[in-house]
């Protein structure tokens, strides 16, 4: 059987296959099935500042609206400060996590402020986070603004929260960029340690009936796999970054390609979310046995294999393959 123990992020790993961020992390019975089932580490649920900040202002607008209404309002009224408003539910929830499971918990953090971004991964490393995720999503609507200054904001952010913090940094990026190598190469200067590859943002849908927007979770598929091979394939040797594979990962084939294609690490949660934590333990095996059937020993073997800088044929990953493909597509 392959050895699927590994390192990411410089932490120890039972086996490649992460719990990514989800609702999981609420639930810390599916958590321990899930590390039983083989997860090696466990990303939880994104915190997000402008939601504290947005919870804060409404608890101070709340108090402060019925201070005004009477004169001795102040006598009865709680100060603000006994509300529980920020980000401490979160910290005892990843502390409560760092207790009761054996394998690495990494925060995820996705912030909108310099400031609030540095602040609040300040808060997680102490509260024991083994390293950060920082999810990027700053979407440009502003028709002035350039994808320059958006990519050089956003790797100011990040170089703000490596300079904070002594644990491990990763950085989960959308899959919009136009030129992905430069911008990763930005982030690696910046200081972080690995890449997750790519967010799934939750689109919102139109409801024709009430002629309104809707939001409705869709999990993903296996067919959303290949965009994130791509990426990996095409950055596996240009980066020294980790990188973490996640969305589309239903089988253990699927996360075989994954790291043929040279990924470290590979997060799943729909799978999990569909089909419960034994979703995971098939994945778990499923990838042992396909990477056994292939001759690998261990994941650092076959890492890569069919990446761009390995495959016996590289140019199958670039626009040459495009064309072919739409000449025989039946």
């Amino acid at each position: 059987m392959t050895e699927l123990a590994t390192r990411w992020l410089g932490l120890e790993l039972r086996s490649p296959l992460v719990v990514g961020a989800s609702p999981l992390t609420d639930d810390l019975d599916a958590l321990r099935a899930c590390v039983k089932a083989g997860a090696g580490a466990v990303v939880m649920h994104s915190l997000f500042e402008e939601q504290l900040v947005e919870e804060q202002m409404a608890a101070h607008r709340f108090i402060d609206s019925r201070i005004n209404m009477d004169a001795e309002a102040r006598s009865f009224f709680p100060e603000s400060e006994v509300f529980e408003m920020g980000s401490g539910s979160y910290l005892q929830r990843l502390e409560l996590l760092r207790r009761s499971l054996d394998v690495p918990i990494v925060a995820s953090l996705n912030g909108i402020s310099t400031g609030g971004w540095t602040a609040h991964a300040l808060e997680l490393e102490a509260a024991g986070a083994h390293a950060i995720e920082l999810n990027l999503y700053d979407l440009a609507t502003d028709p002035s603004e350039t994808a320059t200054s958006l990519e050089q904001r956003q790797q100011a952010v990040v170089r703000s929260v490596v300079e904070q913090v002594s644990i491990p940094v990763s950085v989960k990026l959308s899959p919009f960029y136009s030129a992905l190598p430069a911008f990763v190469a930005g982030v690696e200067a910046a200081g972080a340690r690995g890449l997750v590859l790519f967010n799934r943002f939750y689109q919102l849908e139109m409801d024709l009936d009430e002629l309104e927007l809707s939001r409705e979770v869709v999990l993903s598929s296996s067919a959303e796999l290949p965009l994130r091979l791509h990426a990996a394939a095409m950055l596996y040797g240009q980066t020294s970054l980790e990188m973490a594979v996640s969305g589309g990962v239903h089988s253990g084939d699927d996360a075989a390609k994954a790291i043929l294609s040279g990924a470290t690490a590979v997060q799943v949660v729909s799978a999990i979310l569909a089909n419960g934590p034994g979703a995971l333990e098939q994945i778990h095996d499923g990838l042992n046995r396909r990477l056994s059937d292939m001759g690998y020993r261990d994941l650092t073997e076959a890492r890569g294999a069919l990446s761009m800088a390995k495959a016996p044929n590289s140019r199958t990953w670039e626009r040459l393959n495009y064309a072919r493909l739409l000449h025989g597509w039946k």
